[in-house]
């Protein structure tokens, strides 16, 4: 697999992170990096009555090493893409996190 460079944006407080998901994977984890930037992400959980996002936010902490409640799912929350807002870490330590998970 390629490392494929992903567009994180700086925002006043965090970043923010556009998320493809598969709900209903084999295992939770960061597939790959899509050619337009956005993060593919593979969820254990089917998408019913917000389990899904609820995963996500889930995983997204264990793999930032943050606490959930910095993360928020601002767009996208009935869909596969989604706009994911990160509180208190920059851009670049969000790519970080997330190419160390491709490794």
């Amino acid at each position: 697999m390629t490392k494929r460079e992903f567009k994180l944006h700086n925002g006043k407080k965090g970043a923010a992170l556009a998320i493809r998901v598969t709900p209903r994977a084999g295992k939770n984890q960061v597939a790959e990096i899509l050619s337009d930037g956005t993060v593919k992400i593979r969820l254990t959980a089917p998408p019913i009555e917000g389990q899904a996002n609820e995963a996500l936010i889930k995983f997204l902490a264990e793999v930032l090493d943050i606490p959930a409640s910095n993360i928020e799912i601002i767009a996208g929350g009935a869909g596969r893409d989604k706009l994911v807002s990160i509180l208190d870490l920059d851009a670049q330590t969000v790519h970080q996190r997330i190419l160390a998970q491709l490794a």
